[in-house]
């Protein structure tokens, strides 16, 4: 079984993944935002450096993806491999960031890639409006995400809601991430928790 948890920066990924993993006893695989060496020059000169971090994160993705799918055990990823492409690089690309050439090259890496991984079994989508990924980036303190402007994660949030419009390579749940807060209230986790376990069935 494998299970991926999509969103926005600042969405809560990292979080639900943790506790999921702790509920259902899955093995967790985070994000490597630590090991991408483009990542704080990327915030302070974005054309010079978008090929080069969006190239890193796919490598990573597609490493990761690969190590799960070796492994014989349920694991839940932290962001999919997808949403290198389909948010981040095509943000940066519509948004004349990052080059035609350039996106050009990333795309056909990145087909050539997502044909060798496997598909998540479920997607879990975490959809939060702008200002609550700000409060959420805020919160959590980065240094190098504190000057993310807010019109760029509005600009991702447009791409991830097209995304998910056409979703359709396994199971999906979408969870509202407005009006809920699973971190500080423990019924708004076991609401996700058992629609979660809800999807999973339907694949059994």
């Amino acid at each position: 079984m494998y299970i991926a948890v999509a969103g926005n920066i600042g969405s809560g990924k990292t979080t639900l993944t943790t506790k999921l993993a702790e509920r259902f006893g899955w093995e967790p695989e985070f994000e490597s935002t630590d090991a991408n060496p483009y990542l704080e020059d990327f915030y302070h000169d974005m054309p010079r450096w978008a090929f080069h971090l969006q190239v890193q994160f796919l490598n990573n993705s597609f490493r990761q993806v690969n190590d799960i799918t070796n492994r014989n055990k349920p694991v839940i990823q932290d962001r999919s491999i997808y949403e290198n492409a389909h948010i981040f690089a095509k943000n940066l690309h519509v948004s004349g960031i990052m080059d035609d050439r350039d996106f050009s090259n990333y795309q056909h890496l990145f087909e050539l890639m997502a044909s060798y991984v496997k598909v998540p079994d479920l997607l879990i989508y975490l959809k939060a409006d702008t200002s609550r990924l700000h409060e959420q980036i805020i919160k959590r303190g980065r240094d190098y995400e504190q000057d993310i402007p807010k019109d760029y994660l509005n600009n991702l949030n447009n791409l991830y809601d097209q995304w998910i419009s056409d979703y359709n390579w396994g199971e999906l749940l979408v969870v509202e991430m407005t009006s809920i807060d699973f971190v500080e209230n423990q019924q708004d986790f076991e609401l996700i928790a058992a629609q979660v376990e809800e999807r999973l069935h339907k694949l059994a």
